[in-house]
């Protein structure tokens, strides 16, 4: 059995060349009886769960051809895809997790999150998740026509990338205190959503960041339980 752990992968037909990374990903690891983890930002934006798309149907088809070789795909929503539920991953026997969800790996207590709940000193992006990720707003966005979402999601990326640039990059990482006590009940923290890929010490255990992917490579994280457990190291996955 093979962990595997991806996050930001940025999807969207304006960027070919992550999907052909994600498909290419999918074949790769398909024959190694594959637990593939996505802790958020599958895509560059959901707009709902009723949008459809010939780049969107070509995903839909390899993760059904993913499962059929006994893989199973679970993932947890992001910043970007919170949006999006088990109706979308029904149609390839996904499994949507909780915001944290906690696995245990050869007597080993992981603890995953998309990471961007941990980034507490961006009170402003923390005030507006808290408005945004509201589900009775989510599930009143649902109803309203796929035209008005598809304006309200490309408002929201401007906004985002407006805020970004007046932000300095210790108030949008992670928050030291945060970090502590998420590892309270777990011996080793995967998260994505910042973008710095590495492996933390954190006293006696680690916090693992995933990498956003680029336009020809990401770093992910394999897990082989009859490895050496001692040693995880992030892997650069090209394409």
């Amino acid at each position: 059995m093979t962990y595997l752990f991806i996050s930001d992968l940025h999807l969207s037909p304006e960027h070919p060349r992550l999907v052909r990374g994600f498909l290419d990903l999918l074949v790769h690891y398909q024959n190694k009886q594959t637990q593939l983890y996505i802790l958020g930002d599958w895509f560059n934006a959901w707009i709902g769960d009723d949008y459809s798309a010939p780049w969107l149907d070509e995903i839909i088809e390899a993760l059904k051809d993913f499962n059929k070789k006994g893989n199973r795909v679970y993932f947890q929503v992001g910043n970007r895809d919170f949006a999006l539920n088990q109706i979308f991953l029904n149609k390839f026997n996904g499994v949507l997790l909780p915001d944290i969800y906690y696995l245990n790996i050869a007597g080993h207590q992981y603890r995953l999150e998309h990471g961007d709940a941990l980034c507490t000193d961006d009170v402003s992006y923390q005030r507006f998740r808290k408005i945004i990720r509201n589900p009775l707003l989510v599930a009143f966005l649902r109803r309203t026509p796929l035209s008005f979402r598809t304006k309200l999601v490309n408002g929201f990326r401007k906004r985002s990338s407006a805020d970004k640039q007046q932000k300095s990059y210790e108030i949008m990482d992670v928050n030291e205190q945060a970090i502590i006590s998420a590892l309270e009940d777990a011996d080793i923290l995967i998260h994505g959503h910042t973008h710095r890929p590495a492996i933390h010490q954190v006293q006696a255990k680690q916090r693992i960041v995933l990498g956003d992917w680029r336009e020809d490579q990401a770093y992910i994280l394999e897990i082989d339980p009859s490895s050496n457990m001692q040693q995880l190291e992030l892997v650069t996955w090209n394409y």
